[in-house]
């Protein structure tokens, strides 16, 4: 039975990743992480050999699992990547990670570590990375997994790719992450499913909880108090309850659910923690961040 990466059942033992994304995301720290789960890791394979590596690995008694880096170095060669991958999934189990962050953080990187960006030339990295992206959204597309590493430590992404490809997870499972954000401060760039709270009563306006956060037992038991919020509690439990296993049968090994307020830092905190507590109850791996958490916004 086909999923979404193109493998079988029955050539489920044999698989290959493929991470790409944005210069500065985290690519390098993907491939080593995968490379310590026992993966045979190429970095910056060209376009036009990855039919033949699959070959290879699917030939290969020694290599299992095989994991290869494409980026926006490939230059052109990058237009030719839809066809590649197509042809690799009909070959084998393949899934494509693709990584990303915002740009403030990338150019905040560029600058700790003083390497040019591919693209730069004499452009500002701003400017590059702009450009870059319009290049690898083809491939953003094609993609299973988007994780945005802005939000995670060096660490924490290592966790993350652990939980989602470590040989000891079950193949049925999924890591679900909880976050909260900020309306004010736009979206999650990888946000699965976005669920608006700003309909809940705001604590902002009461001046003993306006500089608190959802994370205080009495702002929290304040939201709480409310029907409307009971209600939608349940609601959303129930819903989420009932389409997490239809996205592990669809091979779904990742997803991010947003919870957004106006500013982050009191409806929507309380709400993420509250499902995280329900999905965890409900036997699921959970993560929980608060985005905008620390911002003086309101809401």
């Amino acid at each position: 039975m086909p999923d979404r990466s193109g493998a079988t059942k029955k050539k489920g033992a044999k698989e290959l990743v493929v991470i790409t994304g944005l210069s500065g995301s985290g690519k390098g720290t993907v491939l080593r992480c995968l490379e310590d789960l026992g993966y045979y890791a190429v970095d910056h394979l060209p376009i036009g050999l990855i039919g033949k590596f699959a070959e290879l690995v699917q030939a290969s008694a020694a290599i299992a699992r095989a994991a290869i880096v494409v980026d926006v170095r490939e230059g052109e060669a990058l237009k030719d990547f839809p066809k590649s991958f197509a042809a690799i999934r009909r070959l084998m189990r393949t899934r494509l990670v693709f990584l990303t962050a915002g740009e403030d953080t990338l150019i905040r990187r560029y600058s700790e570590t003083r390497r040019p960006h591919p693209l730069s030339r004499d452009e500002s990295v701003a400017k590059a990375l702009r450009a870059e992206r319009a290049k690898m959204e083809p491939l953003r597309k094609l993609a299973d997994h988007v994780i945005d590493s802005s939000k995670f430590t060096v660490h924490e992404l290592r966790e993350v790719i652990g939980e989602t490809f470590g040989s000891g997870r079950d193949a049925t499972s999924i890591v679900v992450y909880v976050t909260s954000f900020g309306f004010r401060h736009g979206l999650p760039a990888d946000s699965d499913l976005v669920f608006d709270v700003r309909f809940l009563p705001n604590p902002n306006y009461l001046p003993e909880f306006k500089n608190r956060t959802g994370r205080d037992p009495r702002v929290a038991r304040y939201i709480r108090s409310f029907q409307q919020t009971a209600e939608f509690i349940e609601r959303i439990s129930a819903l989420l309850t009932y389409l997490l296993p239809h996205y592990i049968e669809e091979g779904k090994s990742y997803l991010t659910i947003s919870f957004g307020c106006t500013g982050g830092q009191h409806r929507s905190v309380m709400m993420a923690d509250e499902i995280r507590k329900r999905l965890t109850r409900a036997g699921y791996l959970v993560k929980c961040t608060h985005r905008d958490i620390a911002k003086r916004a309101g809401g």
